[in-house]
């Protein structure tokens, strides 16, 4: 048994080489502390470490647990989430979402982000790491809540990202007022048939009712009642959403920009309060 056997035991079960590949570095680097230098230096894995590696491919395999499952923790932008099955995996398309999202507060000084639909809270954290703005990630989910608190901690932000529970803006204050709401809400249309890798994470968080397009609607409707004027909102989108959303926008929003990811996919949405 070899590595390269291990690779080909993902590829065969339908994972592609380049993912297949990426993740075993991944599981090499968690369970085994074998990491690209060890290979550049030419440590060979012991029979102990490809033991462990192919018992892992083997749980990875079986029901089609994401990686990150198994290891406990995602890469977002820099940093290590703390992941469960009870929150989403930061996937690089957020990345898009809070990259513009940090690009406005920059540039418009903004002091106060809501994220609505926080999870793991790697959206928030990242915000609140890379910016001055102070975070309110809220969440109906409590066990989510647990994991973004956990992460939080990890990256020593406690007083810059602090969460809540609410459905939406259920337990927001009428006189709390922010700068940005920003939100990667659930928006699969319910009936889609997922990939087996996504059956793992929460439903919750996944499907929306109207198509997909239910909490986007929500939170539009309700955003100028809790935003400063000038104030921005800025939402991850689902695949075929960006018409339906950009007209919930345009009702409140002005200059509703929608932002393509590197597939030429509609994968961001932005506009600021109408004065």
């Amino acid at each position: 048994m070899n590595i390269q056997t291990i690779i080909q035991m993902l590829i065969d079960a339908g994972i592609e080489e380049r993912e297949a590949k990426r993740e075993i570095k991944m599981l090499l680097e968690h369970f085994c502390n074998y990491s690209e230098k060890d290979e550049i230096l030419g440590h060979k894995l012991t029979d102990e470490q490809l033991k462990i590696l192919k018992m892992k491919v083997e749980s990875r395999i079986a029901d089609r647990t994401p990686v990150q499952y198994i290891i406990g923790e995602s890469y977002f932008m820099g940093n290590f989430f703390k992941v469960t099955h009870d929150v989403l995996i930061p996937r690089d398309e957020t990345e898009i979402l809070v990259t513009k999202a940090i690009e406005i507060i920059k540039e418009n000084d903004l002091k106060n982000v809501l994220d609505i639909g926080t999870g793991s809270g790697c959206i928030a954290c990242t915000i609140a790491d890379r910016t001055s703005a102070v975070v309110l990630g809220v969440d109906i989910s409590s066990d989510a809540l647990r994991i973004a608190l956990d992460n939080v901690t990890r990256l020593g932000i406690n007083n810059r990202a602090v969460f809540r529970k609410s459905d939406l803006y259920s337990k927001i204050r009428e006189d709390e007022k922010f700068d940005m709401i920003i939100s990667n809400p659930p928006y699969i249309p319910r009936g889609t048939v997922l990939e087996p890798e996504l059956k793992h994470e929460p439903e919750i968080a996944l499907f929306a009712d109207e198509n997909g397009l239910e909490i986007y609607r929500k939170i539009v409707l309700e955003a100028p009642k809790f935003l400063n004027p000038d104030g921005w909102l800025i939402f991850e989108l689902g695949i075929g959403e960006a018409s339906s959303v950009k007209a919930f926008m345009n009702e409140y929003f002005e200059g509703v920009t929608v932002i393509k990811d590197l597939a030429g996919i509609d994968r961001v949405i932005y506009g600021k309060l109408i004065g």
